[in-house]
């Protein structure tokens, strides 16, 4: 009788390699692989409904810039960082209707902003609702380092490699985010119960 050992899962390097090398199928594999965090990333740095586009444009993106990936990070930071400028392409080219809602629901903040059910995982009820007001109220810098390093739990390195800033801005940004995170979470919970 012929054992066979159980199959053990290949890392992302290994798939990296093989899609390097032109094998369409580990490329794929690494899109499965990583399409959730992706999804996530877009959806938290403010894509909303057009994350499904961005996530297929940065994946699309990493393939051609596939035998640029050196392995210096994870692929999934090297991916993440992908999908974070495509985003903020997206956020630029937005036309001026979206503008317009966009701002329109920032002026009126009794208006509900429907959250991503992607977002509706990570959070829950009433909080859940605070937090994504004030998380969309920081100005974008500020959103993408708390994304980075609570929603998609990012560890400084990686968020170093994803946002392509200085090890002393990501520290430094993340402090004060966190600060003005607070400051408008308590302001909130002072004007609803007061």
């Amino acid at each position: 009788m012929t054992v066979i050992p159980p199959e053990v899962p290949l890392d992302d390097e290994e798939f990296v390699t093989r899609a390097q090398a032109g094998d369409r199928e580990a490329y794929e594999l690494l899109v499965a692989r990583h399409t959730a965090s992706a999804y996530r990333t877009a959806v938290l740095l403010g894509a909303g409904s057009d994350a499904e586009d961005v996530i297929q444009e940065a994946f699309v993106k990493a393939y051609r810039k596939l035998s640029r990936y050196r392995g210096d990070s994870s692929f999934r930071s090297w991916l993440l960082a992908i999908v974070a400028n495509e985003t903020r392409n997206l956020h630029r080219s937005r036309d001026r209707r979206q503008g317009l809602a966009l701002r329109a629901a920032r002026v009126d903040p009794g208006s509900e902003i429907v959250e991503d059910d992607a977002v509706g995982a990570v959070l829950a009820g009433e909080r859940r609702a605070a937090l994504v007001r004030a998380l969309r109220s920081l100005p974008s810098k500020d959103r993408e380092v708390i994304v980075c390093r609570y929603f998609l739990d990012l560890s400084e390195d990686e968020t170093v490699t994803m946002l392509g800033w200085p090890r002393g801005t990501v520290k430094s940004r993340t402090s004060r985010a966190l600060v003005k995170l607070r400051g408008l979470l308590a302001t909130e919970e002072v004007s609803r119960h007061g």
